[in-house]
């Protein structure tokens, strides 16, 4: 009798034992939830606060140094927002999420023309410089031709091809090095003070700078890191992360700082930092990941590249037109923005 009461009691306690392990998973999986979602909220709060603080350095720099404002948006800006993307794409090509490097750059890159320049626009119609549309804008489609046409030799990007990239990025620098030397020589023989711009300390424009840059690079990182939580829980493909999840955390930073811009008159910095980010992720991003790691491609990669390309036409062709986006095109594209994540999300 006593044994078989043993036995029994053993046998409830056993089967009790999945259902505690069970409630232990789910009570530790939704932990992991909120932290996420609390590393989302310190995210954001790092991106909107650092956006702040790097467009008033930058601009005001820009304003001590007689350099536009759109050579920084499409140099310093433009590298500085872009450091969450440079810190994804290199990280997955160095642990071989291959898929991760590329469709992070290219799903950023369609968000940072579409979105971002598509919002702004719906603010306030964005005036567009003759520079940008003679120069920046068909640098960025070109990037976008040579990227499909590269990784269609082969389907990947080599090592070879990584130090194209980095050879034709620093040739842009110097291009824009040198705009910027002969902005400045013209601006320095007239008189061309921006009231809208803050006047503070060489040494505070700098902090304001690098103290940004530091806080929307762990934005950045804190906004994908728990968007990453979350998506992984919905069982969403790493391809599909990096496209929707992905891209939209990194691109927050371009986002924030072009929203920002905008609303502070800095309509140059805006429509810079978006193109001169685009023309850095594929470039500069790219160009080392690949040299890290050779990056395969799939079919899907090179589907969604045609469609970067597209969309940079059509971004082009609204700027080209009346000179400025308007607040219709404006929505035109984040309508085509809806109708592309429908498509990549349903694939």
């Amino acid at each position: 009798m006593l044994m078989g009461t043993t036995a029994h009691g053993d046998h409830r306690q056993g089967s009790m034992l999945p259902c505690v392990s069970s409630k232990e998973r789910k009570s530790h999986s939704n932990m992991e939830i909120l932290k996420a979602f609390a590393l989302l909220i310190v995210g954001f709060v790092l991106l909107i606060k650092g956006a702040d603080f790097f467009v008033d350095g930058s601009s005001s720099l820009a304003k001590k140094l007689k350099v536009p404002s759109l050579i920084i948006g499409l140099t310093i800006v433009a590298m500085g927002t872009s450091l969450p993307e440079l810190s994804v794409s290199i990280t997955a090509s160095a642990v071989g999420s291959n898929a991760l490097a590329v469709s992070n750059v290219i799903g950023s890159n369609i968000f940072n023309l579409i979105v971002v320049l598509g919002i702004c626009a719906v603010t306030a119609p964005l005036e567009v410089g003759e520079n940008v549309i003679k120069r920046e804008l068909p640098v960025s489609v070109g990037c976008a031709l040579l990227l499909v046409g590269l990784g269609l030799m082969g389907m990947e990007l080599g090592r070879v091809d990584g130090l194209i990239f980095l050879v034709l990025f620093a040739l842009y620098i110097l291009y824009q090095i040198r705009n910027a030397l002969a902005a400045r020589k013209d601006a320095l023989n007239a008189e061309n003070e921006d009231e809208e711009i803050k006047d503070i300390s060489l040494g505070l424009c700098f902090l304001y700078i690098i103290g940004g840059a530091v806080a929307v690079k762990f934005g950045g990182d804190f906004t994908v890191n728990g968007a990453k939580t979350i998506a992984a829980a919905l069982g969403m493909s790493e391809n599909l992360i990096g496209l929707t999840i992905v891209a939209i955390g990194t691109s927050l930073p371009e986002l924030v700082t072009s929203v920002v811009a905008a609303r502070k008159n800095e309509l140059d910095m805006a429509v810079g930092n978006c193109v001169g980010s685009n023309i850095f992720n594929i470039l500069m991003i790219l160009g080392v990941a690949s040299v890290v790691s050779p990056i395969a491609f799939i079919m899907e990669n090179v589907i969604d590249i045609v469609i970067l390309v597209a969309f940079s036409a059509l971004v082009w062709f609204f700027s080209a037109t009346k000179r400025k986006i308007s607040r219709t095109e404006g929505i035109i594209m984040l309508v085509g923005y809806a109708a592309f994540a429908a498509y990549i999300i349903t694939r």
